[in-house]
């Protein structure tokens, strides 16, 4: 038994037209939020500033503005380009195939990654858009798994593959990596699946699917025989009873 069926993925019904719409809108987003990223990191860059201090600091009233501003600061040219592609590809992804529920999923992956670093994070300052990559990613690909749809795996899966040892970043390996944010914020994702998966894009059901194979037309004509060969001992039977009264 395959534990992914792989079903057309477009509905023939659907207006091309409205589809390159949808998905030109799906861009605007994702662009927007990462053109911030970059302003901000250019900014620091240019002035010489530092921005640690607008970060998630478990714990203390000081670090609760990070929960909002966190994920606008990075700590090197390396930690932003780590960043940009997967969350790229994630946000689009998840703006063009969930459309109505994009920005509820979104900011609730924002703000519950966020926060649950604030209550379970250790002492120091957790800056970045790691947790945000790391939720959009795991709701991605459990949602995938629930509702069967091998479109929303595929595309999580390679984000996975290309961002190099996802699952490994949410334990404490590498010194000065905040592997909680990457935990919390997979966790986030994971929960969001689950509460959504009857929400958002279905597996469309084909006509054929409802068609019964060999193997059930077959039982159904051997029910459809054992019932008439019942019915004609039946009627055999009621015959040799009334030559009887007879």
């Amino acid at each position: 038994m395959r534990i992914f069926n792989y079903y057309p993925g477009q509905d023939k019904s659907h207006d091309p037209e409205m589809e390159k719409k949808i998905f030109r809108h799906s861009l605007v987003f994702p662009s927007l939020f990462l053109l911030a990223f970059w302003l901000v990191f250019v900014v620091e860059q240019a002035l010489n500033l530092n921005f640690y201090e607008l970060g998630i600091y478990p714990l203390h009233l000081k670090g609760l503005k990070g929960i909002i501003f966190s994920p606008f600061v990075h700590g090197g040219l390396k930690h932003i380009f780590a960043n940009t592609a997967p969350f790229f590809v994630l946000a689009l992804a998840l703006f063009y195939f969930y459309r109505n529920l994009a920005y509820r999923i979104f900011f609730l992956v924002y703000f519950l990654s966020g926060l649950c670093v604030w209550f379970g994070g250790r002492e120091a300052w957790h800056i970045g858009a790691s947790g945000i990559v790391y939720g959009l990613g795991s709701f991605l690909f459990f949602s995938g798994i629930f509702r069967n749809d091998v479109r929303l795996l595929t595309i999580s899966v390679i984000v996975v593959f290309l961002y190099g040892g996802m699952f490994w970043g949410m334990f404490p390996i590498e010194p000065g990596v905040s592997w909680e944010s990457h935990l919390w914020g997979a966790a986030s994702g994971f929960f969001l699946s689950i509460y959504y998966r009857k929400q958002g894009p279905q597996r469309v059901k084909y006509e054929w699917e409802d068609e019964p194979d060999d193997e059930d037309e077959s039982e159904l004509h051997t029910e459809t025989l054992s019932e008439g060969i019942k019915n004609d001992l039946l009627g055999q039977k009621n015959t040799n009873d009334v030559e009887k009264h007879n």
